[in-house]
């Protein structure tokens, strides 16, 4: 129990602290962060439970105060804003891109990993994304998703390098990788 809830801080420290690595803009000036990635790593790595706890103690501390989201943002007002979905949709992405990676086990675990990361960290994530700007903003579904359509090659992008981030530790130590065991 002490490894899970080691781990479960860990990887939640590991979402804030792919908060604070500098955006970067695609070519056609849509900023990219490395948060979701934090995200997406939850599921491949800790599994399903794990995985979505980690999320959940980091929303629950951004939801405290802490300003550990991209933008040093925090507090509740954050759950107000047109992003809250996708603060929302963490734990609930983690724990989906965990079960996805559970599931896949006839794959080889960076496939399996890139296409949990894509199911949980992208499909997952936008869904409640798209949700809280619908609510927010007051949009329909066809324009919150205009709103987003920028972003999905740079999650994209995250997807794929948290396939070769998990094969990679996987290789270099097997037990680390509790979805699989």
């Amino acid at each position: 129990m002490e490894r899970s809830l080691t781990l479960i801080a860990l990887f939640a420290a590991l979402i804030a602290a792919l908060g604070l690595v500098p955006k970067f803009d695609l070519a056609f000036g849509v900023p990219i962060t490395a948060q979701s990635m934090g995200v997406m790593l939850c599921g491949t790595v800790l599994g399903a439970k794990r995985g979505g706890s980690a999320a959940l103690l980091f929303v629950g501390l951004v939801a405290l105060g802490l300003p550990l989201l991209a933008g040093a943002r925090g507090g509740l007002g954050v759950f107000a804003s047109p992003t809250a979905g996708f603060v929302i949709g963490f734990p609930i992405a983690a724990f989906v891109t965990g079960l996805a990676m559970q599931q896949f086990r006839a794959l080889p675990i960076g496939w399996a990993a890139g296409v949990a990361a894509i199911l949980g960290g992208v499909v997952v994530l936008y869904a409640f994304g798209i949700g809280g700007l619908m609510i927010m903003l007051n949009k329909g579904l066809l324009e919150a998703s205009g709103l987003v359509l920028a972003f999905v090659p740079g999650d994209l992008i995250k997807a794929v390098l948290a396939g070769f981030i998990t094969a990679g530790l996987a290789k270099a130590r097997p037990a680390s990788l509790l979805s699989r065991s």
